[in-house]
């Protein structure tokens, strides 16, 4: 596992533009979270400040991130425009597909609300809710309004890559136990949606496992330094050991899904892996900055301030302090503490590119004349 970095320049070194190229995916539908929300929540709820997207569009995009997530770079791989996020109404286009992903969505319903404790209303099942519509809306149109036609939903991606809130949730509330705990009634409404998008016309499913959450400046900031609960790469053990075990039972649970569509690839894929290396080992992948967020307040090993989120300043005993961004994030992992910058997330893509951590092997490399990520 820990060679996807050689694999990742010989890619860069090998992938050439090609004025013809060829893809049998013509579109990406993608559901999730704040790890792939390419500014869904933000149209809903417009307040992101800079320096978010200060790498690569220069501005706030609605993307949790100094620039490009994975979603950003897969698109491009597969010779795709970026995908315009479905809440956005002005200047989006639909044409190849649809992003439904927003800002800290959970998996199931949540029992309170964005304004108590910031969990977003866009759940899981009103994103399947929502790409319905789209599909009634698809059909109805006839291929007018950059909407493209009936037939895209047997010719498109399908990813997934949502889980990450409800876990931390119960991380938070009830510590491992609680992930132990909820893990099935979660992973049983994942399995439930691809049905439903198999329904659809869905095909091919990449359901990417949940991340070395353990590793996030966010949940080491909030312990002391040290002790038996923290590796040696300064990751906390029983998170990680808690989300391994989550990923297992939903790998286990696509398996079992995979028997049930014919015709179906659905796909698992161990992001989970590539990402703990970047974590544990950033200078292998040509990184400085593991565990510490370079966009946040404190400094120290992690410079995260659960006060201070990346962008926002707080008044803090007399003193008025802000979260400022780091001038080298090319050099991190982490970005605010929780997120990945954009490079980590092109790391992270081209782990997706190999094929090597799909269960079971499936490379886009068949299907597709992979393009350039730069």
């Amino acid at each position: 596992m820990r060679q996807f970095l050689m694999f990742s320049l010989l890619m860069m070194a090998i992938i050439m533009p090609k004025s013809d190229a060829k893809c049998a995916f013509q579109a990406i539908f993608n559901f999730g979270d704040s790890n792939s929300d390419t500014g869904a929540f933000y149209a809903a709820f417009p307040s992101q400040p800079s320096p978010n997207g200060m790498t690569y569009f220069k501005r706030p995009t609605g993307r949790a991130t100094d620039g490009r997530l994975y979603i950003d770079f897969l698109a491009q791989a597969l010779g795709l425009p970026f995908i315009s996020p479905y809440l956005q109404s002005i200047g989006s286009d639909y044409s190849h597909g649809a992003n439904f992903a927003t800002l800290a969505s959970t998996v199931l319903q949540p029992n309170t609300s964005l304004f108590v404790n910031g969990v977003s209303p866009f759940y899981l099942g009103v994103q399947l809710n929502q790409m319905k519509l789209f599909k009634a809306k698809v059909d109805e149109a006839g291929g007018k309004y950059n909407l493209p036609s009936s037939d895209i939903f047997g010719k498109a991606l399908y990813t997934l890559n949502i889980g990450q809130n409800d876990i931390t949730g119960y991380l938070d509330s009830a510590g491992p136990g609680g992930v132990k705990e909820n893990s099935p009634q979660v992973i049983s409404q994942i399995t439930s949606t691809i049905k439903e998008l198999y329904s659809l016309g869905g095909r091919t499913f990449l359901v990417l496992n949940l991340a070395p959450v353990g590793c996030y400046p966010r949940f080491l900031a909030e312990q002391s330094q040290g002790g038996s609960d923290v590796d040696a790469s300064g990751c906390k053990v029983s998170y990680n050991n808690a989300v391994n075990e989550y990923n297992n039972m939903l790998k286990y649970a696509l398996q079992q899904t995979r028997k049930d569509l014919s015709g179906a690839n659905v796909i698992y894929v161990n992001t989970n892996a590539a990402l703990l290396d970047l974590y544990q080992i950033p200078k292998s992948h040509g990184l400085q900055h593991g565990i510490t967020a370079c966009c946040g307040q404190g400094g120290g090993s992690y410079n995260f301030n659960p006060q201070v989120f990346c962008g926002s300043s707080k008044e803090i005993n007399g003193h008025t302090v802000t979260a400022t961004a780091c001038s080298d994030p090319q050099n991190y992992v982490s970005w605010d503490g929780v997120h990945w910058t954009e490079a980590a997330n092109k790391l992270m893509t081209y782990a997706i590119l190999s094929g090597s951590y799909n269960d079971p092997p499936f490379s886009l490399h068949h299907y597709c004349d992979i393009q350039p990520i730069g």
